[in-house]
């Protein structure tokens, strides 16, 4: 039997919970070697219930000190995770992160340099990529069949879903923003994605928080995180905004973790020269013309359960030589710029050039 890879599990709460531990119970090249959280109860929690023969700490600097640990997955708040991140790289660690990549460009752009510099893989999760009808559309787009997109609006908008309200989600000195930067990342990394990774060259945006006093969240999302009675919320509970690109497309985003709307939606809907589609909570449907007639397509695709596992799965496959990497540092420093470009945008009320 070839030998597995040892990772270390840094942060124990919901998405390690939620996502991550099950696609390593289902991942047979992989180890979880240790767990380590600050709250040491969490970490013990999880050693005892899945990975009984992980070793448990409440310091992730002394976890990076076991060299027989391959590589680590930092499944923190957004504040600590180029932190850990470039530890863990100088540490000679391969490094596989959560969302988002940073909470500002330069420390996004640290991770990138450890990482070059120590000669290691660093992937931060883009789980939407890995979903059957995202690959497929990916491969349509790729081969020409949508033409040159031009337009577009992507958005992740739910009704009463504020995650941890008052803890570190709605603190951004922790979070770096609210639904922009936790769910932004995931649709319009896919918007941009499906159209070809233009790069982006300006951004213009608003943002809103009106929810900050509600006290019933009953979508399911809210769930994530640790509440905090009379915590801090000094972050947007809605950012709508634009993107424009080098090749003149626009991207029109909206992300919200509480609004008064009929239902909860994510989505993203591009429109090309010779076809448009339409990307709902990993549904995928196509338009184009053929034979003089407007045609409307379904795209089957299996539905991913965990996309976190196939992502997972996709970087096994690189440290294994067996596939180049989807995802490359260069995409999530585009990402940051965009996301503190459209803060930046919101508080001075003018679009904001990244070039």
């Amino acid at each position: 039997m070839e030998k597995k890879f040892r990772v270390g599990i840094i942060g124990c709460g919901g998405i390690c919970k939620g996502a991550h531990t099950p696609s390593y119970v289902a991942e047979n090249r992989v180890e979880v070697a240790a767990v380590c959280d600050i709250k040491r109860e969490r970490a013990e929690f999880l050693k005892k219930t899945v990975f009984k023969k992980a070793d448990v700490y409440e310091d992730y600097k002394e976890l990076l000190k076991d060299e027989s640990i391959d590589y680590v997955d930092i499944c923190t708040p957004n504040y600590l995770h180029s932190i850990i991140a470039v530890d863990a790289l100088n540490a000679g660690k391969h490094v596989l992160c959560e969302k988002p990549d940073a909470i500002n460009v330069e420390e996004a752009l640290k991770m990138k340099e450890a990482a070059e510099r120590n000669g290691k893989t660093l992937m931060v999760i883009r789980n939407n990529r890995y979903i059957d009808t995202s690959k497929k559309i990916k491969e349509m787009a790729d081969d020409g069949f949508f033409g040159e997109f031009y337009a577009g609006r992507c958005g992740w908008i739910r009704r009463r879903g504020i995650p941890g309200k008052g803890g570190w989600f709605t603190t951004k000195e922790q979070s770096g923003g609210g639904p922009l930067i936790d769910l932004g990342v995931h649709m319009i990394d896919l918007a941009i994605w499906f159209m070809g990774n233009p790069k982006p060259v300006a951004v213009t945006g608003n943002t809103f928080s009106k929810f900050s006093d509600a006290e019933e969240m009953d979508s399911p999302e809210s769930k994530f995180g640790d509440k905090i009675e009379n915590g801090t919320f000094d972050v947007e509970d809605l950012a709508i905004g634009a993107i424009r690109f080098d090749n003149g497309a626009v991207l029109q985003i909206e992300f919200s973790w509480a609004s008064n709307i009929k239902k909860e939606t994510r989505f993203v809907e591009l429109r090309g020269e010779k076809g448009g589609l339409t990307w709902e909570r990993g549904k995928a449907e196509i338009y184009y013309e053929k034979d003089g007639k407007q045609k409307n397509e379904k795209i089957k695709g299996n539905p991913a359960k965990i996309p976190h596992r196939v992502n997972i799965g996709h970087f096994i496959d690189v440290l294994e030589g067996k596939a180049d990497p989807i995802f490359v540092p260069d995409q999530g420093i585009d990402m940051i710029k965009i996301l503190c470009a459209l803060y930046e945008s919101a508080e001075t009320g003018k679009e904001v050039s990244l070039i």
